[in-house]
């Protein structure tokens, strides 16, 4: 294992909330604290919501938190952070640039000479291996070469910290897989001029098979839920007992099957009695659609999942599955998400089991499934049954998207209040609870809708 030196970076309690239209506070991160040293590579885990690519914002200097704070080497940041260079995911290149004049940008910002620039280029270009392609736009190139001219150029100015967010998403998986391979290959044998690398990503086996510690974050705001170790040499086998057994352990903390010491304190301390009167526990939140939100999942979907557990005699490892499907487990999240908040499914040990609703909706006809859905989405489901008691208390049951939207925007962002309420109205029309008119924007009750209530 690599051994760790000097801190690099330091984050303080950061805590970050971006305004929102009527002006209220959108709460992203809350009181995250970690650092990264020179030697190792961090890996930020979390699902959608937890505020994972804010945080790399605010290490890179790009956004300032709104309270708590980052440092470089000791020193708080007031700016752009001296000492780290990006890796996009959407590689961000200039398309009237060539490769090497893509590459050059960060050295020409810091003044270096031309001569000394293109040699320092052609050099990170020959290491990413695009030797040849150095006069090449961007439109020539590939995906996967696009993305090594984003390394290229983040690596020429030898940052102390790579910081990379999801920078495999946007590429097909043997392409992805190899960079990655190609990543550890240059981290294992010094050949990125890197100290430390910052990487941000939503896939729990790219985490495990990349960093020497993972951050697992939790969702809407964004906390540092658990911290694990991985004590595996380089190059690592996915299909290792050891490297599983973290994968399923880091799935565990995801769904909410295991439960971190952190937690486990608290939960222990807020049951302690009081002087007086009998033991308390912490009052739970009321669930609501902005703590609560949909998993972006269709409902068919969901049905397959729930349909391949009834095959597989009702309970079955997540890991199992998705590999039986050439998936990564990740994959299957959001499925698993919507599953266990309509309640047909539950989660024992490592494997997902179906619960008797879930076995009732698999094993239903078509129109015998939607009114399962129907019963389950607006008990369980918090944003579906707003929409309904909404539209139930007006007096033509109709009522414009733009009034959820406004709602929604309390509590996310612009584009995830849209994917929040296009999700419910996928939910709510194959259910027949309500129907959407894109023409006119609005949404209409269906009869009988509020006997699900």
């Amino acid at each position: 294992m690599t051994t760790t030196g000097a801190v690099i970076i330091t984050a303080d309690s950061v805590t970050k909330a971006f305004t929102t239209p009527d002006g209220g506070a959108l709460p992203v991160l809350d009181g995250v604290s970690f650092t990264l040293a020179e030697g190792e590579i961090v890996a930020l885990l979390g699902k959608s919501g937890s505020g994972k690519s804010t945080l790399l914002r605010c290490v890179a200097g790009l956004i300032a938190p709104s309270s708590g704070s980052v440092s470089y080497r000791g020193t708080p940041l007031t700016g752009a952070n001296p000492g780290v260079s990006m890796v996009f995911q959407t590689f961000a290149l200039l398309p009237w640039l060539t490769v090497q004049q893509n590459v050059e940008l960060g050295l020409e910002a810091r003044g270096v000479r031309e001569a000394e620039r293109a040699e320092r280029a052609l050099k990170a270009i020959d290491t990413i291996g695009l030797d040849g392609f150095e006069s090449a736009y961007p439109k020539e190139l590939s995906g996967g070469m696009r993305q090594r001219v984003g390394f290229a150029r983040a690596i020429v100015t030898e940052p102390d910290a790579l910081l990379m967010d999801e920078p495999f998403s946007a590429l097909d998986v043997l392409t992805a897989e190899n960079l990655r391979g190609e990543l550890v290959k240059l981290w294992e044998g010094r050949g990125a001029p890197v100290k430390s690398i910052l990487i941000v990503t939503h896939n729990i086996e790219e985490a495990v098979l990349l960093a020497d510690r993972v951050l697992v974050l939790s969702s809407n705001p964004g906390r540092i839920r658990a911290e694990l170790s991985v004590e595996l040499p380089r190059p690592r086998d996915r299909h290792a007992p050891r490297f599983e057994a973290l994968v399923d352990t880091i799935y565990g903390i995801l769904t909410g099957r295991e439960q971190p010491a952190e937690d486990a304190m608290a939960a222990a301390t807020d049951a302690q009695p009081t002087t007086g009167a009998g033991p308390t526990t912490r009052r739970q939140p009321a669930v609501t659609p902005m703590n609560t939100p949909l998993p972006a999942v269709s409902p068919g979907g969901l049905g397959g999942l729930l349909e391949i557990l009834m095959a597989r005699g009702g309970k079955d490892g997540l890991a199992e599955i998705a590999d039986n499907l050439s998936f990564e487990i990740d994959d299957l999240l959001p499925l698993t998400d919507a599953a266990l908040l309509l309640q047909m499914a539950r989660i024992d040990g490592s494997d997902i089991e179906l619960t008797a609703e879930g076995k009732e909706f698999a094993a239903a006809d078509i129109l015998t499934s939607k009114q399962l859905f129907a019963r389950s989405a607006a008990a369980h489901a918090p944003l579906v049954r707003a929409v309904v008691q909404a539209l139930a208390a007006t007096e033509d049951h109709t009522l414009r998207a733009g009034f959820f939207l406004d709602l929604l925007r309390r509590g996310f962002s612009a584009t995830e209040a849209r994917s929040q309420l296009d999700t419910a109205i996928d939910w709510g029309r194959y259910a027949e609870l309500y129907d959407y008119d894109s023409d006119d924007d609005e949404l209409t009750l269906e009869p009988g809708a509020q006997a699900n209530l």
